[in-house]
């Protein structure tokens, strides 16, 4: 189950970076939660942009045969849920990433630099 897990996060990062995702951040939960293996968290500048974001990641994980099981969030693109089942990508516009602030929350995991996945 890692590796899929693994693979996952890295094909999400690999769409975020490619439609220019802001402050990529991998949280291993693995070790303090049973919701999910990791979240990854990013930042877009403007509702256009997180909504490509978020179309990018479930139009690559969905070519690799990881459908999104649900997606939250996507018609306003305040903060965009997507549940991929061990792995959960999170993006947000600014404000909403600094008032829900969820590497703080979620602080008892391993924040883990994306090059090292």
């Amino acid at each position: 189950m890692e590796n899929r897990s693994l693979e996952v996060a890295k094909l999400a990062i690999s769409a975020l970076e490619d439609r220019k995702g802001e402050d990529i951040k991998v949280i291993d939960i693995s070790g303090v939660s049973v919701i999910a293996d990791y979240f990854i968290i990013a930042g877009g500048s403007n509702r256009n942009q997180i909504q490509a974001l978020c179309d990018s990641v479930e139009e690559k994980l969905g070519r690799a045969g990881h459908p999104v099981r649900q997606i939250e969030g996507y018609d306003t693109a305040n903060w965009v849920l997507m549940d991929f089942g061990d792995v959960i990508v999170h993006v947000f516009d600014k404000e909403n990433r600094l008032l829900y602030n969820l590497e703080r929350i979620w602080r008892d995991g391993r924040e883990i630099p994306k090059e090292e996945l």
